[in-house]
């Protein structure tokens, strides 16, 4: 069973967000980034503003390429430059270092409709 932090809110495609930060981190999950297995390119969001839903950024990996969506609106303050240089950051440190950009939530009450970490592992059985 894939590593589920408490703190994180999940979306059903496998983002999540740290709701605990003012300017949250949103990133891919451990489940994630095992299936994808090694990443080897991330194409950063642009900055700026987003809806909850919205296709944002992508990640290849040596199997497949996969959609990143935005867990809530808001703008997009900050991206994770390091994955330019070590993508595999997503692989290694999926909830930490690896993160893939940070979030100015327009409505911090809109992550209560995302799962919380116990909704999330049932979703993944």
């Amino acid at each position: 069973m894939s590593h589920v932090p408490n703190q994180l809110r999940f979306r059903e495609s496998h983002e999540w967000v740290d709701l605990t930060q003012s300017i949250s981190p949103v990133g891919i999950t451990d489940h994630a980034q095992a299936e994808l297995t090694d990443v080897v390119f991330v194409d950063l969001p642009k900055l700026g503003a987003v809806k909850a839903g919205q296709q944002v950024c992508v990640i290849e990996s040596v199997k497949a390429a996969s959609d990143i969506y935005s867990p809530i609106s808001g703008e997009i303050v900050e991206v994770n430059e390091a994955l330019t240089a070590n993508p595999a950051l997503i692989n290694t440190a999926p909830y930490t270092d690896g993160w893939i950009f940070k979030i100015k939530a327009a409505d911090q009450a809109e992550g209560s409709s995302l799962m919380d970490a116990a909704a999330y592992s049932a979703h993944m059985g």
